[in-house]
């Protein structure tokens, strides 16, 4: 009769060696949505990873580290469904510009605890470049679509004006909208037609205004 535990063996040592930093972010990326950032401890995150509580600093040397592990893999799962977004319309249509604004705002409201956290985890910023990069990777799907739209390298800076234009639109968007502000507006406000309006509008403006560069998300 073949030994249960030689079976299980195998499959522990590759789920603590080889997985353990993903289930770790996973577990702190549910208990920051219920908690908050400030609101779980890493005992917990580790108990609900199955490991003990002194496992997760071999792979985190604090829980500040932690968390930009969780906000790290929530920038790339955005940028992702951004791309995507976009990918789902005719490259250079309008709506293929407000469709990376409907991921953004999806994402919003899907994880508004990790989205709080990626806007809200600055501090250190200056000493984590991959976050920067992460963070300008982002913007650069939004100044990619516009630069599609308007047939212009992405680099113009009337791309990257209009760009900072509707990512601050989204953005202030996402946050009343997780802050449970727009019933302030006393508007029935759809996402999309929200989203497809404005850009448009901001798309078709004659060229106006200083442009703006370095822009990034995080």
């Amino acid at each position: 009769m073949p030994d249960a535990k030689a079976k299980t063996a195998p499959t522990r040592a590759a789920y603590h060696h080889g997985d353990l930093r993903a289930q770790l972010i996973s577990a702190v990326r549910s208990l920051v949505e219920t908690h908050g950032p400030d609101g779980f401890s890493v005992a917990e995150a580790a108990r609900r990873a199955g490991v003990s509580s002194a496992a997760p600093y071999k792979h985190f040397k604090d829980r500040a580290e932690i968390l930009r592990g969780v906000c790290s893999e929530a920038m790339d799962r955005l940028r992702a469904e951004m791309e995507a977004g976009a990918g789902r319309y005719p490259e250079g249509s309008a709506e293929a510009v407000a469709a990376v604004g409907l991921a953004y705002v999806t994402f919003a409201k899907t994880e508004p605890g990790v989205f709080r956290l990626v806007f809200g985890l600055t501090e250190g910023h200056e000493n984590a470049p991959d976050l920067q990069s992460k963070g300008e990777g982002c913007f650069g799907v939004v100044v990619g679509a516009v630069a599609a739209h308007q047939r212009l390298s992405p680099d113009d800076p009337q791309v990257l004006y209009r760009a900072y234009i509707l990512w601050t639109f989204v953005h202030g968007h996402s946050f009343l909208t997780i802050d449970n502000k727009v019933s302030v507006a006393s508007a029935q406000i759809d996402d999309w037609s929200y989203l497809l309006t404005v850009s448009r509008a901001i798309l078709t403006q004659p060229s106006a205004g200083q442009p703006t560069s370095g822009a990034g998300i995080g």
